[in-house]
C-alpha cells in the first residue's frame, strides 16, 4: 500500500548562534527563543523557490536541532520541529535516494511520537490497543490540532515509505484516528490537509479494504475548496491517485496542466511546495503514455 504524504512545514537550516548570556536568563528562555527562530526560518523558506539551496542547507540545520533536542528532550515544540525538518528533507530527496529518505522518515516518526507522548492525554498509550488510542484521541480539543496533524502526517509518511505491509497496517488505524479527529475539530486546517489525506487513502486502497473513489473525489474537492487552488500539491495528488485510478486520462492531463498554469507564488508562503508541485506535474505529464 503505497501512497504519498507531505509534511506541513519545510524548514531551511541556518547557523543559529544562541548566546548563553546577556538577554537569556534560563535554559527555558533559550529553548523558547530557538523554537521561535525555527518557526521564523520555516516561514522564510516556504517563500523560497530555489529547491537546490534548500536541499544543500538542511543537513546543517538537522545537526543543530538534534543538539537542541538532546539538551531539551522534554520540549514538545523542539521535537516537532525536528520531526518536521527530517520529514521535509526526506521529501526533497530524489528517487535515487529512497533508502536514505526512508531512514530520515524513520527518525522523524520517532521524534513525532515522542512529541505526541508529551501530551498528557497520550502518555503511555501509543503501544496500547487501537480502541484505547481512539478513546484518547476523541478527547482531544481544537487547540491540539497542530500537534495531531503534524504527528499524523509524519507517521503516515513513514507508513508510506518505510515498513513492511503488516507493520504498516498495524499503525495505520492510529494515524487515521488522529487525522479523523482533526477533520472533526478543524476540517479546513492547513489548506484542508485532512481532506487531502482522506482522498489519498480512499484512492489508494483496494475496494475490498475500504477504497472508494466516489468518497475520495469528495474529499479531494473539499481540500481544493479549502485551499482555493493555492496549495498545488492537492491537484498533483488528485491527478496521481484519483484520476489515474479512474483511468481518466483527460482529467489527469487537465489537472496537471492547471498546476503548471498556476504561478508558484500564488500564495507566497507556499512558494517552495508549489515549486515542487510544478516539478512533479512535469514528471507525471511525461509519463502519460505509461499510465494510460
Amino acid at each position: 500500500m503505497k501512497f504519498l504524504f507531505h509534511t506541513k512545514i519545510i524548514i531551511i537550516p541556518a547557523l543559529l548562534i544562541i548566546s548563553l548570556s546577556g538577554c537569556f536568563s534560563s535554559r527555558q528562555m533559550i529553548t523558547d527563543s530557538a523554537v521561535g527562530l525555527f518557526q521564523g526560518l520555516a516561514l522564510s523558506v516556504n517563500r523560497q523557490s530555489d529547491i537546490t539551496l534548500v536541499r544543500q542547507g538542511i543537513p546543517s540545520y538537522l545537526l543543530l536541532i538534534d543538539g537542541m533536542v538532546q539538551a531539551n528532550p522534554g520540549n514538545q515544540d523542539l521535537l516537532l520541529a525536528a520531526a518536521q525538518a527530517y520529514a521535509s528533507y526526506a521529501s526533497l530527496l530524489g528517487e535515487d535516494e529512497s533508502s536514505r529518505a526512508a531512514q530520515l522518515i524513520q527518525k522523524a516518526k520517532i521524534q513525532a511520537l515522542k512529541a505526541l507522548e508529551l501530551t498528557p492525554l497520550f502518555r503511555g498509550s501509543l503501544d496500547k490497543s487501537i480502541d484505547l488510542f481512539q478513546e484518547k484521541t476523541a478527547k482531544t480539543e481544537k487547540g491540539q490540532v497542530p500537534v495531531l496533524f503534524s504527528v499524523g502526517s509524519i507517521w503516515g509518511t513513514w507508513i508510506a515509505q518505510g515498513p513492511e505491509p503488516v507493520e504498516a497496517m498495524a499503525d495505520l488505524p492510529k494515524v487515521e484516528a488522529l487525522m479523523d479527529r482533526v477533520l472533526q475539530l478543524d476540517p479546513g486546517y492547513y489548506y484542508g490537509g485532512t481532506h487531502l489525506f482522506k482522498g489519498l487513502i480512499l484512492s489508494a486502497r483496494p475496494v475490498q479494504y475500504g477504497g472508494d473513489l466516489k468518497k475520495a473525489d469528495f474529499h479531494f474537492q473539499q481540500a481544493m475548496s479549502y485551499s482555493q487552488g493555492k496549495f498545488l500539491m492537492t491537484q498533483i495528488y488528485y491527478a496521481q491517485y484519483y484520476a489515474k485510478q479512474r483511468l481518466d486520462r483527460d482529467l489527469f492531463v487537465k489537472t496537471l496542466n492547471q498546476v503548471l498554469s498556476t504561478p508558484v507564488d500564488i500564495e507566497p508562503n507556499l512558494t517552495l511546495i508549489n515549486t515542487l508541485a510544478h516539478e512533479k506535474a512535469k514528471t507525471l505529464l511525461s509519463q502519460v503514455e505509461e499510465f494510460f
